[in-house]
C-alpha cells in the first residue's frame, strides 16, 4: 500500500483544495516568543532572582493577566541578561514549532497558551526564564505542500491497493500463476517481483507469519483452500492486501520418524549445547568475586563480554545493537537488586542465551526530577497508545468496508495515470498487484 501511494500522482490544484479545507489551526507553522533570561550567579542568590523575575511576572501581567508585545518589550530590554534577545525585545528569533520528541521544552509549552500569556518564572539550568506566547505564523502552502502530499497519498493508497488487488485476483483466478503476475504488475505496484510473491512454511492458526504477522483475516482466507494452486479472496493485511494461493496442505496426524528425524536431532544437538553453555555460566559466575573481574575472566574462557554504558532497565545489554537476549524482565530485576561490583552468583538465561552480569557503577533516579516529568511523561504515553489504537481500528474498518462494497474507491487518479501510460504494442493483461503472500507453503 505504502508503495502504491508513492507512485500516485496529486495534481496541485487538488493539494491547493486540501490546503483551503483545513482548520485555522492546522495552518500554523508554530508561534513567535519572546523572553526575559535571569541568571544565577551562585546558589545562594537564587532566592533573590526568583523573587525578581517573580515580580516581573506580575509586573508584565499588570491588570489584564497578560502582556502586550510593546510592554514585554521594554521589560525584556532593561532586565534581561541574555544580549542576543534583549537587544530584540526579548524576542528569539525562530518560530516555536510544535515539537513531540520534546514534550519537557519550555517553549513547546506557550503553544498551549494564549497570545500575550506570560508563564511563570520557569528555571532551566542556572537561569530562570519568562516566556511571552506572541502571535501565531502562517504556514504557506508551499510549507503544507509535503505533508499534504504524504497525507493524500495515504488516503489514496488505500483504495488505489484494494482495487488494484482485485484485478490482480481476477487474472490469478484464470491463471494461478504468481511470478508471471509478479512480473507483470511489478512497475504499477512500484514494487519488484521478489517483494511482491512471498512464500511461507507450513503454518497453522495462530502462527506468527513472517510479514504479517498473527492475523485472523488471513486465516480466514487461507481457510477453505484445500487444494494446490487453489487462490483465495484478497484480504486486508498491515500494510496492504494479500492473495494467498495453496501450495500443500497436511492434516493433522501422527507423523512417521522419517518426517521428524531431523527436528528430533537437532532438539537434542541444542539440549545438549545448552546444557554445556549452563555449565560453563555455572562456573563463571561462581569463580567471579567482582563486577571488575568479570570481563577478564570471560575472555579467558573464550567467551564473548560486553559492556552497557548508562544501561537503564527495560534497555537491551551490550554494546550499539544489543545483547542477542535483548531486554528482559528477568535481567531487570537482577540488575536492580545488585549493588556496585556485585555480580549475578546464579547465571541468568533469556530465551536461549545465558548471562552472568556484574554491576560497576550505579546511579540512583532522581525522583524530584521524575515527578516533575511524570504527567507529561504520563501525557506522552497516553497519546501515543491512543493514536495506535485508533491507526489499528481505523485500518481494519476500512478494510472490511472495502471488501463489503461499503466504500467507494473514485478512480480519477487512477484513470490519469493509465492516460499517462504509452499504448501497448499488444493487449496486457490486467495490471497492478499489491504487497501480498501465497498461503501455507513448503
Amino acid at each position: 500500500q505504502a508503495k502504491v501511494g508513492s507512485k500516485l500522482n496529486i495534481p496541485d490544484a487538488d493539494l491547493r483544495k486540501a490546503y483551503d479545507a483545513l482548520p485555522p489551526d492546522k495552518k500554523q507553522a508554530g508561534v513567535n516568543v519572546q523572553q526575559i533570561v535571569l541568571k544565577i550567579a551562585r546558589a545562594d542568590l537564587d532566592s533573590k532572582v526568583k523573587e525578581k523575575a517573580d515580580a516581573l511576572v506580575e509586573q508584565a501581567r499588570g491588570d489584564s493577566g497578560n502582556a502586550s508585545e510593546e510592554k514585554f518589550s521594554e521589560l525584556a530590554r532593561g532586565n534581561s541578561e541574555d544580549p542576543a534577545t534583549a537587544k530584540n525585545g526579548g524576542r528569539i528569533g525562530f518560530v516555536v514549532k510544535r515539537n513531540p520528541a520534546k514534550p519537557d521544552d519550555p517553549l513547546q509549552k506557550t503553544l498551549e497558551m494564549e497570545v500575550g500569556a506570560v508563564t511563570e518564572p520557569i528555571k532551566v539550568g542556572n537561569a530562570y526564564f519568562i516566556l511571552r506566547r506572541g502571535d501565531p505564523v502562517a504556514k504557506t502552502f508551499d510549507e503544507a505542500k509535503n505533508e499534504l502530499l504524504v497525507s493524500a497519498r495515504n488516503s489514496q493508497a488505500f483504495g488505489t491497493a484494494a482495487k488494484l488487488a482485485g484485478r490482480a485476483l481476477e487474472m490469478l483466478k484464470l491463471s494461478p500463476d504468481f511470478q508471471k503476475a509478479a512480473q507483470t504488475f511489478a512497475a504499477e505496484a512500484n514494487m519488484t517481483p521478489a517483494e511482491m510473491v512471498k512464500e511461507t512454511a507450513y503454518i497453522k492458526p495462530g502462527d506468527d507469519v513472517k510479514d504479517i504477522g498473527v492475523s485472523q483475516d488471513f486465516e480466514r482466507a487461507i481457510e477453505p483452500l484445500n487444494n494446490p494452486n487453489q487462490v483465495g479472496e484478497r484480504t486486508p493485511i498491515k500494510g496492504g492486501f494479500a492473495i494467498p494461493m495453496l501450495v500443500d496442505k497436511k492434516d493433522p496426524r501422527v507423523a512417521n520418524f522419517e518426517e521428524v528425524k531431523d527436528k528430533v536431532a537437532e532438539t537434542v544437538k541444542n539440549e545438549r549445547a545448552n546444557s554445556q553453555v549452563e555449565q560453563t555460566a555455572r562456573e563463571l559466575a561462581s569463580s567471579v568475586g567482582t563486577a571488575g573481574d568479570l570481563k577478564a575472566a570471560a575472555e579467558k574462557r573464550g567467551l564473548e563480554a560486553k559492556t552497557a554504558d548508562a544501561f537503564k532497565l527495560g534497555t537491551p545489554l551490550g554494546e550499539p545493537g544489543g545483547n542477542p537476549a535483548g531486554s528482559s524482565g528477568v535481567t531487570d530485576e537482577a540488575i536492580y537488586a545488585m549493588k556496585e561490583g556485585e555480580i549475578t552468583k546464579t547465571p541468568l538465561k533469556v530465551g536461549e542465551t545465558w548471562m552472568v552480569v556484574g554491576v560497576t557503577k550505579r546511579t540512583e533516579a532522581d525522583l524530584a526530577e521524575f515527578a516533575k516529568q511524570r504527567d507529561s511523561l504520563t501525557d506522552t504515553m497516553v497519546q501515543q497508545c491512543r493514536g495506535q489504537v485508533f491507526e489499528d481500528y481505523i485500518t481494519n474498518v476500512q478494510a472490511r468496508m472495502l471488501l463489503e462494497g461499503r466504500i467507494k474507491v473514485e478512480t480519477d487518479v487512477l484513470a490519469r495515470i493509465e492516460d499517462e501510460e504509452p499504448p501497448a504494442a499488444a493487449p496486457r493483461m490486467p495490471q497492478g498487484l499489491p504487497q501480498g503472500f501465497p498461503p501455507p507453503t513448503k
